[in-house]
């Protein structure tokens, strides 16, 4: 079979796996604006990602590497030998043709998904669980990575690119290599009118609204803020800690972020 009727079998069935994704435009249940500068994006097809890796011990074949205009990394559509197809992140150098596999005895090789217990000291790793059987949710984004360091009882160190090094269950499972599309960080956008069209809407100033609209507001003239920088509500905007005391997770922090 020929690499075109791989496509258009391809072309098919992926459809299963995309579907439009409805615009709130930062807006809460209530229809009140929650998110701030959101709004005026085009239309685009959001595509199911297999972020769980649970389909074990069939091999994969890399089908296609697409841009998901949901997020900054690329995706790969892979078919499994059984038929099915499925979205997974691109590990940087996967390419078109190449197999991949979900398994505890699996090869040590970019895009192969298995426990963090199996992955040697010095491998990077991306996608990767919090929970066992609850699929990957960290270190998702282009180019990310994290590097299992140590392994110490039920627990593996890995040192993510922020600096942190953080304890994972053994159980969890991660995907060997860097996330793709490792060159997005120099992306450049262009023009204004890109921004509009990805849902980003302009930022105004404090210092240029008026005082009913923002404490910064107000004075004549060209005037600056005045006080301590604050948030449109009133709010310290700058040096202040916002992150809660989450006592169940702060136990895996070995080394905090720089």
């Amino acid at each position: 079979m020929n690499k075109q009727n791989l496509i258009d079998k391809k072309a098919k069935l992926v459809k299963s796996l995309r579907f439009i994704l409805k615009n709130r435009a930062g807006r809460d249940s209530s229809g009140t604006v929650s998110v701030r500068h959101r709004g005026h994006r085009s239309k685009r097809y959001y595509r199911i990602i297999d972020f769980k890796r649970d389909k074990k011990d069939i091999p994969a074949t890399v089908l296609r590497i697409e841009k998901d205009p949901y997020r900054n990394s690329l995706i790969a559509l892979v078919k499994y030998q059984d038929g099915q197809l499925r979205y997974v992140l691109q590990s940087n150098g996967l390419k078109v043709g190449d197999k991949i596999i979900n398994s505890e005895k699996a090869e040590i090789k970019n895009g192969n998904s298995l426990p963090l217990k199996n992955i040697p000291i010095g491998i990077s790793v991306h996608n990767i669980e919090l929970y066992p059987g609850q699929g990957g949710q960290m270190v998702r984004a282009a180019g990310g990575m994290a590097t299992v360091i140590a392994k110490e009882d039920k627990y593996v160190h890995l040192k993510l690119l922020s600096g942190e090094i953080r304890k994972f269950a053994e159980n969890c499972w991660a995907t060997v290599g860097q996330v793709g599309n490792i060159n997005h960080k120099d992306e450049v956008i262009g023009k204004a009118g890109r921004k509009i069209r990805m849902g980003i809407r302009p930022t105004v100033r404090g210092t240029a609204q008026n005082p009913r609209s923002h404490p910064h507001g107000g004075g004549e003239g060209r005037s600056g803020e005045g006080m301590h920088p604050k948030t449109p509500w009133g709010k310290q905007a700058r040096g202040k800690k916002t992150r809660k005391n989450r006592l169940w997770s702060d136990f895996l922090i070995i080394q905090r972020r720089k």
